[in-house]
């Protein structure tokens, strides 16, 4: 691989990877977050109530949160090819059965399995990594999301416009049908174009499977707490479906649920505990250690950056059109520039990332989110909508590179468990869109960004205080025992 990154470079393998993998990366959110701008079409034929709508939106977000935990084991495990094009043929069968549905109850169930293909992102965050040296890391990554990305900027600007002239009240089947083909298509393709590594580089593996490694008591004790924010997503979506809310399910089974996420909670503890147990009574040696908590505090800034990004493009149409009487499709045209920025704003926060620094660049981001989402707290009515919509932009802008920033460190710290690190950061995105969301559903819109705001805040001086800057090598063993120094720096 050349030592020069040229994005145009086509000769280059890995510049090809580069693209194949944004691609397959663009198509699964284009059917993932096609419910957004197909959400108006949806409502006016099947009659739905407003707060059905915001169901939907919650649900189609809610999958992911595990999806992405169990896609990270599976694809350190198994690898970024086999992976990403299972999760294009499946996803894509899903949408499918989704788009013909009748029955709400059906439209529920198939959107929250729907949310499985969110999880694509995760994989293809390994395989840039394994084709990217740490230099490039930053760049590589924040084009594979900020270009993956913007498949739901390419879900905004076309299923409105095959929705309103194809196929009458059922314009949106036929929309979300055609982008689900497309991905069963590429799913198949994809399989055979890509490779995991180079030749002759190595893939490694965790040494064990079913939760991440971690490498001091402190760490066992965090991580162990970390993973109850995917839980309690959970359990606010199982709230939000009870007689207390929406009654789309029935008391008990919520009370049935409420218990299955407290016994899987303690089967994961238990999972941690048995794999990392015996660094209470041998202690990793220094070089093979890494510190927790930059992951926790990654997964935190990921939940506002990308729970940000999930929630506003889900529900920015429906605001357009229900506080400024703007026209459906206008509306989705509208809302689309909010993604469509992913083409510039995500792979500037890597570059940004690589030039001057991972830590500074997230300090920087987070100003901006929070700074963005407090102004729009205010909005009123009576605003004009150019000036919502610019203001909408510069938080997108903000958020979108923060979390080009977030995966520029991802790969940095510890290169076997990439997938499962960028599974529990990509978890934390959706626990954030589903908080988010819900919030949606309980208050006003201005309400509801002015609670970004805040949520915003909290985390900067998170980053501000304890987040550290990558820096010297991590130690990963051969399978011949020997250890191999990858440059972090």
């Amino acid at each position: 691989m050349s030592g020069k990154f040229n994005l145009f470079a086509l000769k280059q393998q890995n510049i090809r990877i580069l693209h194949y993998t944004w691609f397959a990366f663009f198509l699964t959110f284009m059917v993932w977050l096609s419910l957004g701008p197909m959400m108006p079409f949806i409502t006016d034929a099947l009659g739905l109530t407003d707060q059905q709508a915001k169901v939907l939106l919650i649900l189609n977000v809610a999958m992911t949160i595990p999806a992405r935990i169990i896609v990270g084991m599976l694809v350190d495990r198994l690898g970024p090819r086999i992976m990403y094009t299972s999760i294009l043929i499946l996803g894509g069968l899903i949408s499918i059965a989704f788009a013909w549905s009748d029955s709400y109850k059906m439209l529920a169930i198939l959107r929250f399995l729907s949310g499985f293909i969110g999880a694509g992102f995760v994989v293809g965050i390994r395989m840039i990594s394994e084709w990217f040296p740490a230099r490039q890391t930053g760049v590589a990554q924040g084009i594979y999301g900020g270009w993956g990305n913007f498949g739901s900027a390419g879900a905004a600007f076309t299923l409105p416009v095959i929705a309103a002239n194809v196929g009458g009240d059922d314009g949106w089947r036929y929309a979300i049908t055609v982008a689900s083909l497309l991905a069963i298509s590429y799913g198949i393709l994809y399989y055979f174009i890509v490779s995991n590594t180079p030749r002759g580089s190595t893939y490694f593996k965790p040494k064990k499977t079913g939760a991440m490694e971690v490498t001091s008591g402190y760490d066992l004790v965090l991580y162990m707490l970390m993973n109850i924010p995917l839980f309690l997503a959970l359990a606010v979506l199982t709230w939000k479906l009870s007689p207390a809310k929406m009654g789309l399910i029935n008391e008990l089974t919520s009370y049935i649920i409420y218990t299955t996420l407290v016994v899987i909670y303690l089967v994961q503890v238990w999972k941690i505990w048995h794999i990392n147990a015996h660094i209470l009574k041998e202690p990793v040696p220094e070089m093979h250690r890494y510190k927790f908590k930059q992951v926790a505090i990654l997964d935190w800034a990921y939940l506002v950056t990308f729970g940000t990004e999930l929630a506003v493009v889900s529900m920015l149409a429906m605001f357009y059109v229900s506080w400024f009487d703007v026209p459906k499709v206008a509306a989705a045209l509208l809302a689309g520039i909010y993604p469509f920025i992913n083409l510039f704003a995500r792979p500037g926060g890597g570059l940004i990332s690589d030039k001057i620094g991972r830590k500074l660049t997230l300090i920087i981001v987070f100003l901006g989110i929070t700074a963005s989402f407090l102004t729009l707290g205010l909005v009123s009515k009576e605003w004009p909508v150019w000036m919502v919509v610019a203001i909408t932009i510069a938080g997108g802008i903000f958020s979108k590179a923060g979390s080009g920033a977030v995966y520029a460190m991802v790969p940095l710290i510890q290169r076997r468990m990439t997938g499962q690190i960028a599974g529990m950061a990509g978890a934390f995105g959706n626990v954030g869109a589903v908080i988010f969301l819900t919030v949606n559903s309980l208050v006003d819109y201005n309400q509801f960004f002015l609670f970004i705001g805040i949520v915003s805040a909290s985390v900067f001086a998170m980053i501000l205080i304890f987040l550290e800057e990558p820096e010297g090598r991590m130690a990963e063993t051969l399978p011949d025992g020997t250890v191999q120094l990858i440059d972090v720096k």
